[in-house]
């Protein structure tokens, strides 16, 4: 045996996998805890990338205030429904791999000394799309913040709007939201709805909408249907960008556009200037 066939194999050394990661947007290859420091924003762009559900109740919420509601309630199959695998099949997996029971998590929580209910989506799961347990829990929240008086925070991250899955069950989710927010509306409550990318379909059309003030992350994309569509249907050139949170503010459909690392304050500042 030769001295080469007798060493054994070398391993490779390099840079560890993991440390680094891409920006979405502008392609910048970002240290991955310097971009955890800022809160999965681009230092270079200051592009708002991905946040999981429980990062957002870290970032806004004060530290060991929330309180999870309705956290035992968990998605069923009342269609049977099957796409390339079961949907039963699909909830279990996707349980497993976000450590989610659904695409929401709703319950109470303090913003720099206020009490406030909060709800946020999370399109990790099934693209946060709104099926019969998010919207349950979403009006649960409402019906709660309604009942205690209390400030309601919902953030959306939601980009596969009504879930097909369940179908006319997702569907009036939207209604039954919307018909909780109608109520507390009456009830004088104060609702800031915070859109995040993407906020699209269903949910979009229906709560995300009804905010008495609507704040939105920096290049989000908002809308119904996806641009492709929207042309295919109407064939015309559509503005550029027009499902930006950029666009949609100038046209008046949002109150402002908020940096992430500034929302706790903003909300603050909000809750205080309606003095509730």
């Amino acid at each position: 045996m030769s001295k080469e066939q007798a060493k054994p194999a070398r391993e490779k050394r390099g840079v560890p996998s993991g440390l680094w990661l891409s920006c979405e947007d502008c392609g910048a290859m970002i240290f991955r805890k310097e971009c955890e420091r800022l809160m999965n924003v681009c230092p270079e762009c200051g592009f708002h990338m991905y946040l999981g559900a429980r990062d957002r109740i870290n970032t806004v919420l004060d530290a060991g205030t929330f309180e999870e509601w309705d956290a035992d309630l968990s998605p069923t199959d009342p269609l049977g429904f099957t796409d390339k695998k079961k949907y039963s099949e699909r909830i279990v997996a996707e349980q497993k791999r976000t450590g989610l029971r659904d695409a929401a998590l709703t319950g109470s929580g303090m913003v720099r000394a206020r009490r406030v209910a909060f709800g946020v989506t999370d399109s990790a799961f099934i693209m946060g799309s709104m099926g019969s347990v998010v919207g349950e829990k979403l009006t649960r929240l409402v019906e709660r913040a309604t009942s205690e008086r209390l400030p309601l925070i919902i953030i959306s991250g939601s980009g596969g709007g009504a879930r097909m899955h369940e179908g006319i069950f997702s569907l009036m989710q939207m209604a039954k939201v919307s018909a909780a927010l109608a109520r507390y509306d009456e009830a004088q409550g104060l609702f800031i709805s915070v859109l995040t990318n993407p906020t699209m379909g269903g949910v979009a059309a229906s709560f995300a909408s009804l905010g008495d003030i609507i704040f939105a992350e920096p290049k989000a994309l908002i809308g119904f249907a996806g641009p492709r569509t929207i042309k295919a249907t109407i064939r015309i050139e559509l503005p550029k960008g027009f499902q930006t949170s950029e666009f949609l503010l100038e046209h008046g459909y949002i109150d402002r556009i908020v940096q992430r690392a500034d929302l706790k304050s903003e909300i603050a500042r909000i809750i205080d200037y309606c003095g509730k």
